[in-house]
């Protein structure tokens, strides 16, 4: 079966079919595990501890292990389910053992990163009775569909604008999403409609808001400014890789704006012309920012950042540097620069 196609994954995690294993792999643990839960449900239909064996990592690869919980019959009839969390390519061995042993139970692997040459996607991929399922974080119109549809679930609506602007603030962790849901959705109430000023009441606080005033200050040229909300982004819990691919996202938004004005629009114009909107208290700085950047200006911020989140990630073998560090630096780089095309303005 292979990867199954993004539009069949919903469908496929209520019903695996024959499927024997499934592999769930990617860089957002909350939707590893989310997906895990719904596959699990689909097949016990609801908890039922006689037909669900969980093992661990070190327990699942000790030999026979695995392929004895797949071949074992539940006491009370019906599929069973064997999961295990934190799988790795460690497991390749016991998972072939596994497929090639007796038992209906399906096999349901929970792992992180992995490459596409890694031992358990080679194994599992060209199988027929397995499925490998990316769980990437979603972003921007797919982020916002996904938003919706959890709080459709608890019976609550919203408005497109307070879809798209929590989908451009939410979503680097699905654990995390679905937190900030359940407080929307308790906000809102059963029958309920958020609008885009209900969200940033209830969802727009602490490190979301200073960091947005921090990227939209240092874009300004406002240095201390920006410094200081930094600060409190990171005090809030911001992390440094998401400072700076929210930087990242700010600078082409503000590289899209400035493409327009520089064939003739007038800045404003341009500005209203951003999907998702600009946030209404983010416009006067967000302008601000657009009448001093020229577009080869911003091109070169973005590769900027894209290179901090790099050496962010991996710093230097030799002198590793801390990511908060690399983070903190690229921000006010931004800044200075702007108070530099300021002054030359």
């Amino acid at each position: 079966m292979a990867k199954i196609d993004p539009r069949r994954v919903a469908a496929f995690l209520k019903e695996p079919g024959a499927s024997r294993a499934v592999l769930l792999h990617g860089e957002d643990a909350g939707l590893v595990r989310e997906r895990a839960e719904a596959l699990q449900h689909g097949v016990l239909g609801g908890d039922d501890p006689f037909r669900l064996a969980e093992l661990t990592r070190e327990a699942a690869a000790r030999p026979g292990a695995l392929a004895g919980e797949m071949a074992a019959l539940s006491m009370t009839g019906g599929r069973r389910v064997v999961r295990v969390r934190d799988a790795s390519d460690a497991l390749a061995g016991a998972v072939k053992e596994a497929l090639a042993g007796p038992g209906e139970a399906l096999l349901i692997l929970e792992a992180g990163e992995l490459p596409a040459r890694s031992k358990l996607r080679s194994l599992l991929e060209p199988a027929a009775s397995a499925a490998v399922i990316p769980c990437y974080r979603e972003r921007g119109a797919e982020l916002a569909a996904t938003i919706g549809r959890l709080l459709q679930e608890q019976s609550v609506k919203a408005e497109p604008a307070a879809l798209e602007w929590l989908a451009s603030r939410l979503g680097e962790d699905r654990m995390l999403l679905r937190r900030e849901v359940e407080k929307l959705a308790l906000y809102a109430r059963p029958g309920g409609r958020l609008t885009e000023e209900d969200v940033v009441a209830c969802a727009g606080e602490g490190a979301t808001l200073d960091l947005d005033e921090a990227l939209v200050a240092a874009t300004a040229g406002e240095v201390p400014l920006a410094d200081r909300a930094l600060d409190a982004a990171f005090a809030g819990g911001a992390s440094p890789i998401a400072v700076l691919r929210a930087a990242l996202r700010h600078v082409q938004r503000l590289h899209l704006a400035s493409l327009d004005v520089a064939q003739g629009q007038p800045p404003g114009a341009a500005l209203d012309a951003l999907r998702p909107p600009v946030f209404f208290r983010a416009k006067p700085g967000f302008e601000r920012a657009l009448r001093l950047w020229p577009p080869d200006a911003l091109a070169a911020a973005g590769s900027a950042l894209l290179e901090a989140e790099k050496q962010g990630k991996s710093g230097s073998a030799a002198r590793p540097i801390p990511d908060a560090v690399v983070a903190r630096a690229a921000i006010l780089q931004l800044a200075r620069q702007a108070l530099s095309l300021k002054r030359r303005g």
